[in-house]
């Protein structure tokens, strides 16, 4: 390596080094690396003059330096700052020139005009014809997306490459013809071969999901499934509602009896009176916490059936009441048979509903006259006890009152 070509590798390190972004993930001092090698490869296998050879290395190295300003018209900054490089460095003026042209021919919009142009535009794209061209590909893509330039999908910037490889690029310098050409289109024929997967991938994906989009709708089964499990969830809901208000009416009775038999029972002796409203008032509550029982009383079946009950569809196995006395072997073969007919799934399922909604209707009904009586007990009772006190004892509550107040206080 001469001694200019390491100053500007130098050069181009502490440059990048010190004054590109860590966003550019491609148009790097890696890439210019990249670039410098394979214009090396051109040079050792063709007939170019060591001024030319000079050249092409000084353009290799220095092409992309223009990125540390901006991206588009890079190629003149980085004119610019070889230009200012290598006249510091007292290189000729034909050199400089030399390289200015190479550095502009690295531009994709135009042609490249001579044999050191093509050969620069070749260097600077020959991971096209590389085994390393999805990676070097991907570092590119990553590089848009961090400076917000472009965001591809995977699949987006697949199509973009198959579009550069196929229409945009060719080579030019008889090397890489020879040499990266091939490369070139087998990585080509894996885009297109990645698409061609992906487009059927995705067709059968698209496919099926219009298929079940379309049986979903279509199927009378979804909906009877639905049916069923929306009604069994709504009975237990109503069954778990109705033993809640059993437990409530339970517990607000019993504290009524506690209170009633702690403070009035001591009482009744000295005030007859209170007698009957008393009796009302406890009677009316004991057939509330009776009846509170009786509704949420659970009725336990025999819990058997036989092999005829089955071959008859004349037993409901979703009911643990019909078989928790049976063996585990023969309810097995029960549900086995059961699942064989889907007829008699769903007209299982059914007398699971029927049955569930009878015990509702028991529960219900037992519970409107649970609350019937003991608002009507109630208000018997307060209106006994005013009775009460209003004609056998007009000063009742004076005298209840001392009864109860301590004598040091009286």
């Amino acid at each position: 390596m001469s001694e200019i070509i390491e100053k500007a590798d130098n050069f181009i390190l502490n440059l990048f080094k010190d004054k590109l972004p860590n966003s550019f993930t491609y148009h790097n001092y890696t890439h210019s690396k990249r670039v410098f090698k394979s214009i090396n490869e051109i040079i050792e296998n063709t007939e170019v003059s060591e001024k030319d050879a000079l050249i092409l290395r000084l353009a290799a190295l220095l092409h992309d330096t223009g990125y540390i300003h901006t991206r588009d018209g890079h190629e003149e900054e980085s004119v610019k700052i070889a230009k200012e490089f290598l006249a510091k460095e007292n290189v000729e003026k034909d050199i400089i020139e030399g390289v200015e042209n190479c550095i502009m021919a690295t531009k994709f919009k135009d042609d490249p005009k001579g044999k050191l142009e093509e050969m620069i535009r070749d260097a600077d794209a020959s991971h096209f014809g590389k085994e390393y061209f999805k990676e070097a590909s991907e570092f590119l893509r990553q590089e848009y997306l961090l400076q917000d330039i472009e965001e591809y999908t995977p699949r987006e910037w697949r199509d973009e490459n198959i579009k550069v490889l196929s229409e945009k690029h060719q080579y030019y310098s008889d090397y890489a013809l020879k040499n990266w050409q091939k490369e070139k289109e087998n990585n080509l024929a894996d885009l297109l071969k990645d698409r061609k997967k992906d487009k059927k991938k995705l067709k059968k994906e698209e496919l099926k999901a219009q298929l079940k989009a379309k049986y979903k709708d279509l199927s009378p089964e979804r909906g009877i499934q639905t049916f069923y499990r929306t009604a069994l969830r709504n009975h237990i809901k109503l069954s778990d509602i109705a033993d809640t208000k059993a437990n409530i009416l339970l517990s607000v009775n019993a504290i009524i009896i506690s209170l009633v038999l702690s403070n009035l029972l001591s009482k009744l002796d000295s005030n007859p009176y209170l007698v009957i409203p008393s009796a009302i008032f406890v009677v009316s509550s004991t057939i509330t916490m009776v009846l509170a029982v009786i509704a949420t009383r659970p009725n336990v079946t025999r819990g058997e059936f036989t092999k005829e009950d089955v071959k008859n569809k004349s037993v409901n196995l979703t009911f643990f009441g019909n078989f928790h006395r049976m063996e585990l072997s023969q309810y097995q073969w029960a549900i086995d048979e059961l699942l064989k007919d889907r007829n008699y799934v769903y007209s299982s399922l059914t007398k699971d509903l029927y049955f569930l909604g009878k015990v509702l209707d028991r529960k219900y009904r037992i519970l409107r006259w649970t609350y019937t009586i003991f608002v009507i007990g109630i208000i018997i009772s307060i209106i006994a006890f005013g009775v009460s006190f209003a004609v056998f004892d007009p000063v009742g509550v004076e005298e209840v009152t001392n009864n109860i107040v301590p004598p040091t206080q009286q």
